[in-house]
């Protein structure tokens, strides 16, 4: 008599019957939408795997040759005019389901060795690494055209502001420059995730690699991967570096929507210190008299989708470890996440390369502002020797006094501030008929930033000379990373179409 196992009674083995019209409108439907950012990869990831398993022996010849071919001419078949059709499963069985109906079970030939997941993971990476060059080339595109127009208007006073309040006297130009430091770090983030996506998890099998393939290395180096990820578990279900990839996306966008957050604000009639080019801004239907920063909406709204996008995966990929859910939302979400980066990122360079700057209206609102009292405490400091807090409630107190008389920081007097002090300290400081003009001035404060960074012409064309060097080296990296993918994709198509005949 035998002992009953403990599945005696559950079904066992593949799938007997076709999928449920449930699970073919809603999971296969999903994966198939994606199979355009995956198509191009599949096709290169099982030319490269046919020609390792015939390099190995483990193919037949001719069985190489036929699937090869077959290959190669779907590598020329653009993803919309395959047939890929939920009804046959996700984009890999929609593919095995097309070879079979070509060549029959030759086509068996791709499964050796490798679960269909490795294909979809080399897939996503060769698609994922050439959106990521590109998203670095476009955000130094943007940087330069922030670059330029920051240097055009590194003597045109801005009163800056925090907590949208005048803070102090600087340039729209030193103002510009604070939006190309986060898009350089962000565009170094997104060369170091391109390290982490350009390792190669072909070989990886499911779970511990293949018996079949005794070296992962033959199919990285046909692909143009710098390597293999080294633990065969993780580089089937790693999702960490794609996390970061999105993060670094909404951190990039999220630069781009600060500063266009400002620039609705400064296109104000309210404000009216920037205008925007009309190509940029879209009309009223029922008011004549409007003109909408459209650009500036699409690109503050973006934000908030990727950053959804970025908190959507995360709370995908928090399941147990080697689920497929982790990924197959993946080889949608994140490419979609990176091309409106890449559309977005372009859009902001347009707007800011074409952004008229209105200098009139910024220096009349430092004419009747107050951004000269940091200044201003900072000299009673030096001059009279008093500890900043006491020059800080003593400024404070004229410059109250002084918004309600009616009269503007610049005409702030040596007799105001000696009344301010006499209240606050109980003795006049003795400056009634001190020429105050040169700490008052706007033009004398930017200029008197001259330490690295500030806001003088000086400390502003510095900027301007590395930023330009570090950009050449950045956008020179990009190019030869994605030269190298070229190369090694038209090498491994050579080698196909050899063997293929």
């Amino acid at each position: 008599m035998t002992t009953p196992t403990r599945s005696a009674g559950r079904a066992l083995g593949f799938p007997q019957t076709g999928p449920a019209p449930e699970l073919v409108e809603s999971g296969f439907a999903l994966e198939n939408a994606d199979a355009s950012f995956l198509h191009r990869g599949l096709n290169l990831a099982d030319i490269a795997h046919v020609l390792d398993l015939r390099r190995r022996g483990i193919v037949p010849e001719d069985a190489a040759r036929e699937l090869l071919a077959l290959l190669l001419e779907v590598t020329e078949v653009d993803a919309d005019d395959f047939p890929y059709d939920p009804s046959h499963g996700e984009p890999y069985n929609s593919r095995e389901h097309f070879f079979v109906s070509r060549i029959g079970d030759v086509a068996g030939w791709l499964h050796a060795g490798r679960p269909r997941r490795e294909a979809a993971r080399v897939a996503l990476r060769l698609h994922l690494r050439r959106q990521l060059t590109e998203l670095v080339e476009e955000a130094v595109a943007f940087a330069r055209d922030a670059v330029a127009t920051a240097e055009t208007h590194a003597s045109t006073l801005l009163p800056d502001q925090t907590y949208l309040q005048q803070a102090q006297p600087s340039t729209f130009g030193h103002y510009l420059l604070s939006f190309v430091y986060p898009a350089v770090r962000d565009a170094r983030r997104l060369l170091d995730e391109l390290d982490w996506v350009d390792s190669s998890p072909g070989g990886a099998g499911c779970v511990n690699g293949t018996r079949l393939l005794d070296d992962r290395g033959p199919v990285a180096s046909a692909l143009g991967f710098r390597g293999v990820i080294p633990h065969t578990r993780d580089a089937m279900w790693q999702v960490d570096g794609l996390v970061h990839i999105l993060a670094t996306a909404a951190s990039l966008l999220s630069n781009f929507s600060k500063l266009a957050e400002d620039l609705e604000i400064f296109s104000s009639s309210e404000f009216d210190f920037v205008d925007l080019a009309d190509a940029y801004t879209r009309s009223s239907i029922l008011m004549p008299q409007k003109r909408n920063p459209y650009a500036l909406s699409i690109i503050r709204g973006a934000n908030g989708v990727v950053i959804g996008r970025l908190t959507g995966f995360l709370a995908v990929t928090k399941s147990p470890s080697a689920r497929s859910d982790n990924l197959i939302f993946a080889y949608g979400e994140v490419p979609r996440a990176l091309d409106l980066s890449l559309r977005i990122t372009r859009l902001t360079s347009g707007v800011v390369r074409t952004l008229k700057v209105n200098p009139v209206r910024m220096r009349e609102e430092l004419d009747r502002g107050y951004t000269q009292a940091t200044d201003l405490a900072e000299h009673l400091v030096q001059r009279l020797g008093v500890d900043y807090r006491t020059a800080y409630v003593v400024v404070g107190n004229t410059v109250r006094a002084a918004s309600r008389a009616g009269v503007p920081g610049a005409q702030i007097t040596g007799a105001m501030i000696d009344e301010a002090a006499v209240a606050h300290t109980g003795r006049s400081w003795g400056l009634a008929g001190e020429d105050l003009s040169g700490v008052l001035d706007p033009v004398s404060i930017v200029a008197s930033r001259r330490a690295e960074g500030g806001a003088a012409q000086a400390a502003v064309a510095d900027m301007v000379s590395r930023l330009r060097a570090e950009l050449a080296e950045l956008a020179a990296d990009a190019a030869a990373r994605t030269a190298g993918f070229d190369r090694a994709e038209q090498e491994l198509l050579v080698e196909a179409r050899g063997v293929a005949g």
